[in-house]
């Protein structure tokens, strides 16, 4: 996998925390893009669970309905992973 490419950008962040920040050493711009990375994988997974929430609910629907498929093999606490 190849460097990603960088963009400069302008922040604007409370002074004595960022000071604070460089006094131990800590890299601001690598914080800063793990915790971006962070949050637009929380808005996308987001996002998708809204865009497939229809499908959840139908499947929630047709479970309570039918009951699970491979019931019979599903582990539980205290029951062994398949039947004697």
């Amino acid at each position: 996998m190849g460097a990603a490419l960088k963009r400069k950008t302008s922040l604007s962040l409370d002074a004595e925390v960022l000071d604070r920040a460089r006094d131990l050493g800590i890299n601001v711009s690598a914080i800063a893009e793990g915790a971006l990375r962070g949050a637009v994988a929380d808005a996308q997974r987001q996002i998708w669970l809204a865009e497939n929430a229809d499908a959840f609910a139908a499947q929630s629907d047709w479970h309570a309905k039918k009951g699970h498929p491979l019931s019979d093999i599903m582990t539980a606490p205290g029951r062994a992973s398949w039947p004697s």
